[in-house]
């Protein structure tokens, strides 16, 4: 009888775990863009914030305050990876897996690709940077309640939350 209560036991503390560990439960729930382009293939993964009525772009606010590094998304870092060297807005981009963020700004953002990818933007270093560069920031179609990543086959990559849209390409 002892050995049962132990096996139960131990089968609801290794079930608590695997449970808190389903990233879909967040509420900002993981996602992925993949594409190929060109024979090369994009992979982005990310979470999902919502907007929850909050103005996520306030320089003062928590959430993707304008002028400051943002890990664009939510959780962990974004990462991007490529699996051949890339041009990136015309730049070139070694095949690897990096960190992705961003700057935003009313009128543009910095599109960031850093070495190091760790939790959120708190550890971001400017000097892993592996590339910068600055697109113009657009009025989103329709309002997007969840960040949302999209890949053309194109090669254009799509950040969209809220009323704005950012394109960056990759070829």
């Amino acid at each position: 009888m002892k050995k049962l209560l132990v096996l139960t036991t131990l089968l609801m503390i290794v079930q608590l775990a695997f449970a808190q560990d389903d990233k879909s439960k967040r509420p900002s729930p993981p996602a992925q863009a993949k594409q190929t382009v060109g024979g090369k293939t994009i992979t982005i993964d990310y979470s999902q914030p919502s907007v929850k009525g909050r103005n996520v772009w306030d320089p003062a606010g928590k959430v993707a305050p304008a002028g400051q590094v943002w890990r664009t998304g939510a959780n962990e870092t974004t990462s991007i990876e490529f699996s051949d060297d890339v041009k990136l807005e015309g730049k070139t981009v070694p095949k690897g897996k990096y960190a992705l963020f961003t700057i935003p700004g009313e009128k543009e953002w910095t599109i960031i690709l850093n070495k190091t990818i760790k939790w959120g933007a708190f550890s971001y270093k400017q000097d892993e940077d592996v590339l910068r560069v600055t697109v113009p920031a657009k009025k989103a179609k329709a309002f997007q309640e969840k960040f949302t990543i999209d890949i053309t086959s194109k090669g254009v990559v799509s950040l969209v939350w809220a009323d704005t849209k950012v394109d960056f390409k990759v070829s």
